[in-house]
């Protein structure tokens, strides 16, 4: 069996282009898929897929770590998130295929189950971008909490922690209490919260205030309290409070993620699968995190074949916590791609068929083209110009 080309796909989401990766081999019908998606970088990670193909054509792509040391080593130069990403997706793309040429689904290659069903969690208004970034009042808030449990979930994530700096103001620390309060209420004691900071907080004080200020509410973790890359202040934060520290989307290296394990820095890791390497690089980083005593909580804000990786990644990983995803972000998210993803009381059930199980609706891709994303990090300024985290 060998490689015989390798493709992309781009189906505008709104807020994301959704970047599929279409593997081909030399066998009748059998091909892969992966997603590559990378908020404002699409027409990047295109080209590094494109640069990538000439390595791997030819070869046998059930020769998964072997092919991943080829696109990552005879790259020469370190690949960052867009290169990464580009490898991520065409290595679910191997797994795809691996899994189809053998009858098997893709979670029983990555060493078979471990659970019968995997915990799931979304976000405001089910992942609709409007909803899940600019809910900023104690009503809406609630409102939105309600709809989403009442969809079937047990599990949601807020972003309401304002865009900060190194300064502490008290007033929004006051009003991020009040919106972890009234969400509590509106949801009930038995739904997990998670608050995610997107790193908006630059300094250890300001962090700090915040999670206290959410204490109360009992959140299930506060994710990225600081920037990427504060390894040491996130170790002094952890070591203050008590609300457990989740943390990962933003890095793309093993070495990174090592870092944070060795301060014993956080209590979940979260790395994106399609952006660290792939299911391969994400089941390593979660080995790591095992021997650490430390969780997983993939990150996955993606399109629907990322999901659809995550799920396998979950069935088959004993320190997976909980899962993300993002089936509202566009009204027609489940017509682009046929899937085995079932949710039933907040947890996706088992899959069977071969490979990921998916079908990719092509005809549907070509109706949602290119388009410029909604650059929403663009709103992350102070008022007095700062530009800041978004």
């Amino acid at each position: 069996m060998r490689i015989t080309g390798v493709t992309t796909r781009i189906v505008h989401a709104e807020m994301r282009n959704w970047l599929f990766v279409r593997v081909d081999t030399d066998q009748a019908g059998l091909h892969g898929w992966g997603e590559a998606t990378l908020e404002w970088k699409t027409r990047a990670v295109d080209g590094a897929v494109r640069d990538l193909e000439p390595l791997i054509v030819g070869r046998d792509p059930r020769d998964i770590e072997q092919l991943v040391r080829i696109m990552t080593k005879h790259s020469f130069w370190r690949l960052g998130v867009i290169g990464r990403s580009a490898v991520s997706g065409i290595e679910i793309a191997l797994w795809d295929i691996f899994g189809k040429s053998l009858g098997l689904p893709v979670w029983r290659l990555l060493g078979g189950k471990v659970r019968e069903r995997v915990k799931v969690y979304t976000h405001l208004g089910m992942g609709d971008m409007r909803a899940v970034y600019e809910t900023d009042s104690v009503e809406a808030i609630a409102e939105r909490g309600r709809a989403v449990v009442e969809k079937g979930y047990r599990a949601l994530k807020a972003v309401f922690i304002p865009y900060s700096h190194y300064g502490l103001d008290v007033r929004a620390v006051d009003h991020a209490a009040r919106m972890m309060e009234g969400l509590r209420a509106a949801v009930g004691p038995d739904i997990d919260i998670m608050v995610d900071f997107h790193g908006r907080p630059a300094s250890i004080g300001s962090a700090l205030a915040y999670i206290e200020a959410l204490a109360p509410g009992r959140p299930m973790f506060v994710e990225e309290p600081l920037p990427p890359g504060e390894t040491r202040s996130l170790a002094k934060l952890a070591a203050r409070t008590g609300v457990p520290i989740a943390t990962g989307e933003r890095l793309v290296d093993r070495a990174e993620f090592d870092d944070l394990l060795r301060a014993r820095a956080v209590d979940i890791l979260q790395p994106d699968i399609c952006h660290c390497g792939g299911l391969l690089e994400a089941k390593k980083i979660a080995a790591m995190a095992e021997a650490a005593s430390v969780g997983v909580a993939p990150h996955n804000p993606l399109g629907p074949i990322a999901g659809v990786a995550a799920l396998h990644y979950a069935i088959s990983t004993p320190n997976h916590v909980i899962q993300e995803e993002m089936v509202g972000a566009v009204p027609w998210y489940d017509e682009v791609v046929r899937g085995p993803i079932r949710m039933v009381d907040g947890h996706w059930q088992l899959p069977e068929a071969p490979g990921l199980g998916i079908e990719v609706d092509e005809a549907v891709c070509l109706a949602h083209p290119f388009q410029q994303e909604v650059i929403h990090a663009s709103e992350a300024v102070l008022p007095d110009g700062t530009i800041v985290d978004w």
